[in-house]
């Protein structure tokens, strides 16, 4: 089924790509995507990305516009079957565009999991000290890592009978922002809160003071759980 997902992907995909340059095809569907989870609860960043979805889709016909949800649905239907992929990053390579992107390659799945079970640690020791852990990955590309960190991390909780979706908080980065983009679409799809930063992790990271117009926010972070804890660490930090 996933290998079917995955064809019908493509084959959708290139009917866009007979009339129009396959690159700004999947950049233009990936930027739509993003915006239509983070529009929805992001409203100080959604006039100007709202903007930005109206001026690329009228690039395409009405035929042609109907197409990019039903590519959206396929990459829905894929994680909802197995979260523990890296769907998009995997269609990326299979479409020969990493080679087209300055020699940009993502990290196979089954590394990206591998190094999860050998960094992650004890996850439920860590939520039940601290209430729930962070997966940080400052040069995220698709999020291969992240998404392998979620479920190592879901795997564990699960056991210990914990909801992943109340201890698990994401957070990354990409100077790329197709790249960052489908990272955020992937963590979006798994549930979980956190966010994506596009920009430089080296010259321009993460920081509290950022205008956050360059952050992606997951619709569980404004989870009124999340929201009281991104305010008490807030207060924390303030009071050191």
């Amino acid at each position: 089924m996933e290998n079917n997902l995955k064809n019908e992907f493509m084959r959708t995909f290139h009917i866009l790509s007979y009339s129009h340059n396959k690159w700004d095809v999947w950049n233009d569907f990936i930027y739509m995507s993003a915006c239509s989870f983070a529009n929805v609860f992001d409203k100080k960043n959604y006039a100007k990305r709202e903007e930005e979805y109206l001026r690329i889709i009228k690039k395409y016909n009405k035929n042609e516009q109907k197409l990019f949800p039903k590519l959206l649905a396929k990459v829905v239907n894929a994680l909802e079957e197995n979260t523990n992929q890296d769907f998009l990053g995997s269609v990326y390579m299979n479409l020969d565009l990493g080679n087209k992107s300055a020699g940009q390659y993502f990290t196979p799945y089954d590394v990206s999991l591998f190094m999860a079970k050998l960094s992650l640690g004890n996850v439920v020791e860590e939520a039940k000290k601290k209430n729930y852990i962070s997966i940080n990955d400052c040069a995220c590309g698709a999020g291969a890592l992240l998404i392998s960190g979620i479920n190592e991390a879901k795997e564990q909780l699960s056991k210990a009978g914990m909801n992943y979706q109340n201890h698990v908080f994401v957070v990354g980065q990409d100077i790329d922002q197709t790249a960052a983009l489908m990272c955020y679409i992937q963590i979006t799809l798994l549930g979980v809160a956190g966010f994506v930063k596009v920009g430089d992790s080296l010259a321009n990271p993460i920081d509290e003071n950022d205008t956050y117009e360059n952050y992606w926010f997951t619709p569980m972070y404004f989870n009124e759980l999340w929201q009281v804890r991104n305010l008490l660490n807030k207060l924390k930090r303030s009071e050191e």
